[in-house]
């Protein structure tokens, strides 16, 4: 009646429009006869691809518009969520409290169940509970997640979309790039997911973001690529896509994914003036992420490379303002006021792409800067080294 009663209400603010009913209010309210005052809501058209015409060239020289292909009706993303959700996995960590110890006092008031209660809360009182997401990417059970999720976790449980729940160990951690491996082991293959490739995501593109936002267990939401190239002052390895999709608490770790159903960045960050989803959502390549995978599953750990030097770019181009005394780049041969143009022929355009390009090589690696040093070109071979733990402090 409750239900009956609320589309009485509906109707009695106005509304004109018939709408499709709830399947279990058919039994009570079939769907009346179509008739000019019932009309029926018309099938829902397949998606279809139109081509908006060039637009025409201007007198004054403007170059006009190409033509463009956009998709026009309405878009499920239904086959797509079916598809890769049952790799993606809640995770809960407990870590144990410094504080406390755990022990129940001897003596607690209250009714038998009050104490009951009671008792069950001060033995959990040694553990703090944290949720967040990840999404498997091997059949033998190999889950990538955030480090900020699982790296101070003493316990990590993970829940399957079917409900099931396994322990899983931690394999490695890179603070760097906030990237987290860990394992289940599971009698049969997992379901999984593959790479995408991010260099191919363009802005406008659209992507579905898959999580455990707020602890409510398997969620997704779909928008946008609104920005590439994003520095959050993380770390040297920041350029983060820009997503428009909603990103919640407990999203942190999960994937997000092309059209294609391959992951193309995973969850990472929230600006947000509300602390919820209205904000703007930051994901990690898979560019980057991928190879550092690779190398936590081969070593369980990740090297990064680092120069030892202080940059300037404010006037356009990246200037060594200062270098780390018996650093890499002094021993390699590298000055004050050398003026970097470009690192293994790749152009150096400001000093963020420099650290991003010298922070994803590997130590020992050579690298070869081109330097113009008192108005000369000169080239400057040397090895990189490797990056200290208290870099960004």
């Amino acid at each position: 009646m409750r239900a009956v009663l609320a589309l009485v209400l509906l109707a009695g603010f106005g509304v004109s429009q018939a709408y499709a009913l709830p399947s279990f209010l058919e039994k009570f309210l079939p769907r009346p006869p179509p008739s000019p005052s019932h009309p029926v809501i018309p099938a829902v058209p397949p998606a279809s691809v139109v081509q908006i015409p060039a637009q025409a060239a201007v007198p004054d020289g403007t170059p006009a518009l190409p033509p463009v292909l956009v998709q026009s009706g309405p878009l499920s993303f239904a086959p797509l969520v079916q598809r890769v959700i049952p790799a993606v996995v809640n995770i809960a960590i407990t870590q144990i409290s410094s504080e406390g110890g755990g022990k129940v006092p001897a003596q607690i008031k209250g009714t038998p169940l009050e104490k009951r209660y009671r008792e069950k809360m001060q033995r959990h009182q040694e553990e703090i509970l944290g949720a967040g997401s990840g999404f498997i990417v091997d059949p033998s059970g190999i889950i990538v997640t955030n480090d900020h999720v699982v790296g101070d976790a003493d316990n990590v449980t993970v829940s399957l979309s079917n409900g099931q729940e396994l322990p899983a160990k931690l394999i490695g951690v890179d603070a760097l790039t906030d990237i987290a491996v860990i394992k289940v082991e599971s009698p049969k293959p997992l379901p999984y997911v593959t790479w995408g490739d991010s260099h191919k995501v363009s802005v406008g593109d659209w992507i579905l973001v898959a999580g455990n936002p707020f602890g409510f267990g398997s969620s997704v939401s779909a928008g946008i690529v609104s920005a590439r190239g994003r520095d959050l002052g993380a770390g040297s390895l920041d350029d983060f896509l820009q997503l428009d999709a909603p990103i919640n608490p407990g999203n942190s770790g999960g994937p997000a994914f092309n059209m294609r159903g391959q992951v193309v960045a995973v969850n990472a960050a929230m600006v947000s003036p509300a602390g919820g989803s209205v904000g703007i959502g930051f994901g990690i390549p898979s560019e980057i992420v991928a190879p550092i995978v690779d190398e936590i599953r081969r070593t369980g750990h990740v090297d990064h490379g680092w120069l030892g030097v202080t940059l300037d770019d404010g006037d356009g181009s990246v200037v060594l303002v200062d270098v780390d005394r018996n650093g890499p780049a002094q021993k390699g041969g590298l000055m004050k006021g050398d003026k970097i143009m470009a690192i293994n022929d790749a152009t150096v355009e400001n000093g963020r792409a420099l650290l991003r390009i010298v922070a994803a090589g590997k130590p020992d690696n050579a690298v070869t800067f081109r330097v113009v040093r008192k108005g000369k070109t000169i080239m400057v071979t040397l090895p990189i080294g490797k990056r200290p733990a208290d870099a960004d402090e």
